[in-house]
């Protein structure tokens, strides 16, 4: 199988290790487990397991470095690059059965949690507890993936991204061994930084099967909002000026024009039709009285019109469940087309020219496009819907997200604010990095000598 030392003997320690039911070569389960929901090609494994315990996954790793075989992470699917493509056959390691939220600490705002414990799962255990974990990327993500990929969302402005809610995890090194990487202290000045070296290393390195996070308290008053502006840009200085004067805003989205038609359409709203922002205030009830009014008053001083803002939870619950759902929305308006999704960060001072660039090039395709994205930290996305059995619009989509990412290089930003690498940006992460990429290949085979961690993903060994 692809050329591994993959034998029928493999396949029996496999089973001996873990019993018949958690181990699985039919070409459904198969199919599903390599591809994810990007334009990138799938590419099955070629053997499924379902650990429920760390122990199984270090048996699963030992016995993977013996054969050399291929070992790829798997949470519920949802990158949006590649990341789970088993480009060189080998074993996926649905982590899915590992979903027990193992410990609430209240009293020191953080949680320890299995990888397959899913984002809303976790939101639903800890409802009555006055605390929340807050990164929200809105797919239903497992937390060991959205670790993993380094994932944020719509509340970054406010609450960070996994790099910044993660205390410490617990980790299977590619030779089998068991290791955490810090402790549930705050803070800590103590050696390398092993937890965030982790995050965002997409199963390159090793795998995650307990993470600590922290948790935050439920805000006193929280109220949404919904402004339509005369122009794009009008839109992006309203978020410039709202960051730079430090207004504690929670959550700022944009949506251009035909992503706001889109959304009314698909999630039955009735909002104006033109670039609108999204926005979430948390605090107190007058803070969040005052927060708005001046993100009102700066949004009528660019071009802003029809401010509307709401602190029922079912006003807010129908906004962003339609902003989650603004990719379907964009689909619905393209039929027989897939997205080719791409992402940007800049620093938010060059947020205008980045969108202001990245619009004019969408507008030279002769593809249906979309911009939106969570502005209130630099970070924008746009959709390009193409025919993907259509090896000509791929290559001309590529060549368009291509030619944003260089420009959001050239501003000083990253190739990816939220998306991460997987194997579709490994070529703007050499551009990024430049000869600091070293740096990078020298932690991968330090650790991964043998390159079975989800190779081809990040860097080119």
């Amino acid at each position: 199988m692809d050329g591994h030392n993959f034998d029928q003997n493999f396949i029996e320690e496999l089973r001996a290790l873990l019993g018949d039911e958690k181990v699985s070569t039919s070409k459904a389960i198969l199919d599903d487990h390599g591809r994810d929901e990007s334009y990138h090609p799938a590419k099955a494994p070629d053997v499924v397991v379902f650990p429920e315990t760390t122990d199984e996954v270090a048996g699963v790793v030992r016995l993977c470095a013996s054969f050399k075989v291929p070992i790829i992470p798997y949470g519920v699917g949802t990158s949006l690059e590649g990341h789970i493509a088993a480009l060189k056959g080998g074993v996926c390691l649905d982590l899915g059965r590992m979903n027990k939220i193992l410990r609430v600490n209240a009293d020191d705002m953080d949680v320890v949690v299995q990888p397959g414990v899913t984002r809303r799962q976790l939101a639903s255990y800890i409802r009555d507890t006055g605390l929340f974990f807050p990164v929200d990327p809105g797919a239903d993500a497992t937390l060991g993936g959205m670790a993993a990929t380094r994932a944020s969302g719509t509340t970054t402005v406010r609450y960070g991204t996994m790099r910044d809610n993660v205390l410490s995890m617990e980790v299977v090194l590619p030779d089998g061994r068991v290791v955490r990487t810090g402790s549930r202290a705050r803070k800590s000045s103590t050696g390398y930084d092993l937890t965030h070296l982790m995050v965002g290393s997409e199963g390159t390195l090793g795998v995650i099967t307990e993470l600590t996070l922290k948790l935050h308290g439920v805000p006193e008053a929280i109220a949404s909002a919904v402004c339509t502006f005369e122009t794009l840009g009008g839109a992006v200085r309203t978020v410039i000026s709202a960051i730079q004067m430090a207004t504690p805003v929670a959550r700022i989205e944009l949506l251009d024009g035909k992503t706001m038609e889109a959304v009314n359409r698909y999630s039955k709203l009735d909002y104006e039709i033109g670039p609108t922002l999204f926005f979430e205030f948390h605090g107190s009830p007058d803070g969040v009285r005052y927060t708005s009014e001046l993100v009102k008053d700066l949004a009528q001083d660019n071009g802003g019109r029809s401010f509307q803002w709401s602190t029922e939870q079912e006003d807010r619950d129908r906004l962003w469940r339609a902003r989650h759902d603004a990719y379907y929305a964009s689909r619905a308006q393209c039929p027989g087309t897939e997205g080719y999704v791409g992402d940007v960060c800049v620093p938010i001072s060059r947020l205008a020219e980045a969108i202001e660039k990245a619009q004019a090039l969408l507008d030279e395709s002769p593809y249906p496009t979309f911009i939106l994205g969570h502005v209130g930290d630099g970070n924008f996305h746009f959709l390009i819907f193409i025919d993907t059995n259509d090896p000509k619009q791929i290559e001309d989509a590529q060549c368009l997200s291509e030619q944003i990412v260089a420009m959001g290089l050239e501003l000083e930003g990253t190739c990816s604010g939220e998306h991460g690498v997987g194997l579709g940006k490994i070529s703007a992460l050499e551009r990024e990095y430049g000869d600091a990429l070293d740096m990078m290949r020298a932690i991968k085979r330090g650790i991964d000598p043998d390159n079975i961690m989800n190779p081809g993903k990040i860097v080119r060994l």
